[in-house]
Formats: C-alpha cells, sequence, structure tokens
C-alpha cells in the first residue's frame, strides 16, 4: 500500500498536478492602492474614471477594472478578442450592440459581451453608473478601440 502511494505521487510529480514546497501565498490588492486614472479621449466621450483592480498574472489572461461614468459619459465602439463582463455596481447606464438596440442597465446587472461583438456602453444622459469591467487577453491583447459614438447613436 506504501509503494502505491509512493508511486502515485512520483507519478503525480512527474505530471506536473502536484508540487514540492509551499503553495503560492494568497495577496490582498488593497483598496485605492493603484491610482485611478482619466479615461482617454480616444477611449470615452465624456468624463470617465478607471481604476484598476486586477491584472492578468500567468497563467491567468483576465484582467479587471472599475470604470465610473459621469452622465453623458460613454465608451467609443470597440471589441474584445475574447469578450467581456460588465458587472453594473452602481447607478444607470446604456450598452449596445452594433445593429441591435440600446440596453438600459442598472446596479446589480450582469452584461455579457461576446468574443468579437462590437459594442459601446456608459452612463445614462442624466445618470452616472460604475461597472467592474472584466475581459481576457489573446495574443497580448485585450480590446480594439474603434470610432466614437455619435451623440445620435447614443440618444436613440
Amino acid at each position: 500500500m506504501k509503494r502505491i502511494a509512493s508511486t502515485a505521487l512520483a507519478l503525480a510529480l512527474l505530471a506536473g498536478t502536484a508540487h514540492a514546497g509551499p503553495d503560492p501565498a494568497v495577496t490582498v490588492s488593497r483598496s485605492g492602492s493603484q491610482p485611478s486614472t482619466k479615461g482617454p479621449g480616444d477611449w470615452f466621450t465624456g468624463t470617465a474614471r478607471i481604476d484598476p483592480l486586477f491584472a492578468a498574472r500567468d497563467p491567468a489572461r483576465a484582467s479587471g477594472a472599475a470604470v465610473t461614468f459621469e452622465p453623458g459619459a460613454r465608451t467609443v465602439w470597440h471589441t474584445h478578442p475574447a469578450g467581456q463582463t460588465l458587472v453594473v455596481t452602481a447607478g444607470a447606464g446604456w450598452v449596445q450592440q452594433w445593429g441591435g438596440p440600446v440596453q438600459e442597465i442598472h446596479a446589480g446587472d450582469v452584461v455579457t459581451i461576446p468574443a468579437g461583438a462590437k459594442h459601446w456602453h456608459g452612463a445614462t444622459a442624466t445618470t452616472g453608473m460604475t461597472h467592474i469591467a472584466i475581459q481576457e487577453a489573446v495574443g497580448g491583447k485585450v480590446v480594439d478601440w474603434m470610432e466614437p459614438v455619435t451623440d445620435a447613436q447614443y440618444r436613440r
């Protein structure tokens, strides 16, 4: 019985399913430990603030940020090679996929955007909105920024 257990451990070590040594440590990133940045004008119309939450660390490919939009602010049209998930944490906003209707979103809503779907998201004209954006990198890229959402498209 002892020989079978040690053989199983040896096979697991060779297969990379077990490791010698301590497990990696759990880390806590403190709120406010990373500086906020103003949303760049080539990514946003209006005033938006980006608060980084976590970066992708091998082998993971996901990163996340909290984005706060002032009333009337929104992203430009864009796509994500592996899609994007938005978790609305405050306020009200709008999201639209190219060719589809504008959909209203509220705190507590989760928006799933498929890989490669051209879309935009932001606050309503009268109410600010904050969401957590989670996306994965493909080949080191998480987003392709495109043209601005026109006022006519936004106010639909």
